[in-house]
């Protein structure tokens, strides 16, 4: 079930970046991102509650909202924004830097992943740079910058969600967080001046935002909370690896973007990065396992 959530969160999560780029075309970027969270949390808080499984303390549920402020409305409104100036592929290449943030924020903890563990963040940040190598997109000045801040929320918040109480159910907490962010991103929208306008919405853009909603937001949030508590952080944060490979290839099917051999030749080393890492995290899973013990912040506490 765990590497099925991941797999979920590797494949679905890709293809999120350019439903993003549809989306945004016709509608305002935060209003657009809070009103898909907060459609997708209240339907999956109203089937948690049908099952009796929403019930959770003041302090769990603050931690649910900390960590929407961090994720969806941090992590991925700042990506909203970007992607008004900055191609898809090149979003998601940019966020594949949430590994890196997350194995120094372990380091400063105390914690000491494998040395593989490094050797995996520093292939993949070497596929990186071969991919940036060759532009995907033109951007502005501000929105790569945007987007690496934007990786360090999510980052912040998934290192924070092993360490903070939170609810034994873990769609109760992603209900919570989806809530929670898509309300502050509302906010941040009518704030900043956007307004809706549902008649100058094209169809492509609501085909777009109802994905996200089902299947970027009910599924692969969901899917991404389950397994930060099912899995070690640095093997969930290797989805940052994968996603630009297959955003990439969406951006240049589905959005006239392009590839050249340099992305090819990223996309390996990026696929390597993740063999490197997820294999290091479970042989260091199975010595613990067998030490009888887990090391910090790698478990969510219930």
């Amino acid at each position: 079930m765990r590497w099925a959530a991941l797999g979920v969160v590797y494949v679905v999560w890709g293809s999120t970046y350019v439903a993003i780029k549809f989306t945004i075309e016709s509608m305002p970027p935060l209003l657009s991102a809070g009103s898909r969270f907060l459609l997708a949390g209240g339907v999956l808080a109203l089937l948690v509650a049908w099952r009796g499984g929403m019930r959770m303390t003041p302090r769990q549920f603050g931690t649910g909202v900390l960590l929407g402020l961090l994720l969806p409305a941090w992590g991925n409104g700042l990506v909203v924004l970007a992607e008004q100036s900055v191609a898809s592929g090149l979003a998601a290449l940019l966020v594949a830097s949430v590994p890196l943030y997350v194995v120094l924020m372990r380091r400063f903890a105390g914690d000491r992943p494998p040395a593989v563990t490094y050797a995996g963040v520093l292939v993949g940040l070497a596929g990186l740079a071969v991919l940036l190598l060759d532009d995907v997109g033109q951007s502005s000045w501000w929105g790569p910058w945007v987007v690496l801040l934007a990786a360090f929320g999510w980052a912040f918040g998934s290192f924070l969600s092993g360490r903070l109480t939170g609810p034994a159910n873990p769609f109760a907490l992603s209900a919570v967080e989806m809530l929670a962010g898509g309300a502050a991103l509302v906010v941040a929208g009518l704030l900043a001046g956007e307004r809706l306008s549902v008649g100058e919405v094209t169809a492509s853009s609501w085909a777009a935002w109802g994905y996200l909603v089902v299947f970027g937001s009910l599924l692969a949030f969901s899917s991404y909370v389950y397994v930060l508590g099912q899995l070690p952080l640095s093997t969930v944060a290797t989805y940052a690896y994968v996603n630009p490979v297959i955003a990439v290839l969406l951006g240049v099917w589905l959005a006239d973007e392009r590839v050249g051999a340099f992305q090819l030749v990223g996309g390996l080393l990026v696929v390597l990065a993740v063999v490197l890492v997820v294999r290091a995290e479970r042989a260091g899973a199975s010595r613990r396992r067998d030490g009888d013990r887990e090391p910090a912040g790698l478990r969510r506490r219930a």
